[in-house]
């Protein structure tokens, strides 16, 4: 993914106001982030611990959703699976993340949901440049560029229901 300015980013929403995009929180470490290992720029926003953001490229144009999710209760411990990057987590390392639809049916309160990464680090699990908290990921039989493939094509498949 190639590096993107606050003002990439703000402009790319497609399920938001002008005017949320414009007040949600932007990662300030923009400059530190590694953009060649990201299939997606994805982060949570700081103040509002239910809410996260992904920016992605897509057919040549940044595509921004605004996603909301239910922090963790705390309970038994169960595994999840991350339905992109397939990477599996203990409680509360995956979340279902719902967005609002673009459009009129968003403003008509629809939504898509998706169980994610509660960290939105799917591209870096995949490259094996993070471990998700049990150490490890399963193996697989797919090459890197399979899985990265799968991954965005999970993601795409998600966006494709956020626009409908």
């Amino acid at each position: 993914m190639r590096s993107l300015t606050e003002r990439d980013i703000r402009n790319s929403f497609i399920n938001c106001s002008k005017g949320e995009a414009k007040r949600l929180a932007i990662p300030r470490d923009l400059a530190e982030r590694p953009w060649d290992d990201l299939d997606f720029l994805g982060w949570r926003d700081p103040g509002a611990p239910d809410r996260s953001y992904l920016v992605v490229e897509r057919e040549e144009r940044l595509v921004g959703v605004a996603l909301r999710f239910q922090p963790a209760q705390r309970g038994f411990l169960h595994r999840s699976m991350c339905s992109l990057c397939l990477t599996t987590h203990p409680r509360g390392g995956v979340s279902l993340m719902t967005a609002r639809k673009a459009g009129p049916a968003g403003r008509e309160g629809n939504s898509v949901g998706v169980y994610m990464c509660t960290d939105l680090a799917c591209s870096l699990y995949v490259r094996g440049k993070k471990l998700p908290d049990t150490g490890t990921r399963f193996e697989e039989s797919l090459t890197l560029d399979e899985q990265i493939a799968r991954t965005t094509g999970n993601l795409s498949a998600f966006l494709d229901k956020v626009y409908v």
